[in-house]
């Protein structure tokens, strides 16, 4: 297990309890909960309430039980791997592959790749999730940094914290945006009414707060081809924020009610370009990727139909 204590600074006074804790673990709010009702939260003046609001120099002590030890296994699935050394590597991430496993979910994914095709990973997130940084949904496409070494991962964390490691998308969207370029400043939180999905909620008390910037590639009759920058990483971020502004990632089964009338193999998304600092050389890395054929076929046929 891990104890830790977190210390509430200016900046997040004001924030209920479960927000502050899941902004500073960075996990669900749900989890939060659960850790409370296992007795693994305490608050020093001793109110416990997840909608206590938090002071500064208010002291919150976290027990964060082992992880479930999984039975994980390697796999022998394909991974494009686009950078490799002794500390991390760079995968450009296939359509369907879901990035680490759940109780429901142990095998087939990214991470049962990793264990066959790369030599280490980093144990920082426990047996669960080992080497990784970040994630992509299971149908985004790209570019994606696993750490080989627990002192890569935490350097890669808290770049990804700072927000030095930037991460930048494609999408196609449908409508056409009347704006060239754009900031979407709205935060997130779980729907409730179907908890398979995130929603823009109208407080950040309500959720996390996730900032999008978003440049117009191209326009076409009824779609338009987006590029997205990260400024933080909440789940489902830019689908979430597509749907907001009033155009939704084409093919998105979850936030655009649609036909897939271009017969998108799934929603088009991609994470094509990553920057961030070495972990141990500190040397500036950026890679960049198309997206797949499939997606491509579609915007090549926008072209051609004008």
């Amino acid at each position: 297990m891990e104890i830790k204590t977190l210390i509430v600074d200016a900046d997040k006074q004001g924030l209920r309890l479960d927000v502050f804790l899941s902004d500073e673990l960075e996990i669900t709010r749900s989890h939060v909960k659960i850790l409370a009702e296992q007795g693994n939260v305490i608050v020093k003046d001793g109110t416990l309430k997840m909608g206590r609001i938090m002071k500064e120099g208010d002291v919150v002590t976290v027990t964060i039980p082992d992880p479930v030890e999984l039975s994980l296994e390697p796999e022998n699935i394909p991974l494009d791997i686009i950078y490799e050394d002794e500390y991390l590597a760079v995968i450009n991430k296939q359509r369907g592959l879901v990035v680490h496993p759940a109780k429901r979910n142990e095998s087939g994914t990214l991470v049962n790749a990793l264990l066959f095709g790369l030599k280490s990973l980093s144990s920082v997130n426990g047996v669960i999730r080992p080497g990784i940084v970040h994630r992509l949904d299971k149908d985004t496409t790209g570019l994606l940094v696993v750490a080989k070494t627990d002192e890569a991962h935490l350097s890669l964390s808290e770049q990804i914290a700072e927000k030095t490691c930037k991460r930048t998308y494609v999408a196609l969207l449908d409508g056409v945006l009347s704006k060239d370029e754009g900031t979407i400043d709205a935060p997130i939180g779980r729907c409730k009414a179907d908890r398979k999905k995130m929603a823009v909620v109208r407080d950040v008390a309500d959720g996390r707060y996730a900032i999008t910037d978003y440049t117009v590639l191209k326009r076409y009759q009824r779609y338009t081809l987006t590029e997205f920058r990260l400024h933080t990483g909440r789940t489902h971020q830019i689908r979430v924020h597509a749907k907001h502004i009033g155009h939704p990632v084409v093919a998105d089964l979850l936030y655009n009610g649609n036909l897939n009338k271009l017969n998108a193999p799934s929603h088009m998304l991609h994470a094509k370009k990553i920057e961030f600092k070495h972990p141990i050389t500190m040397e500036n890395f950026c890679f960049e990727t198309a997206p797949p054929l499939d997606f491509m076929r579609i915007i090549d046929k926008l072209d051609s139909d004008g």
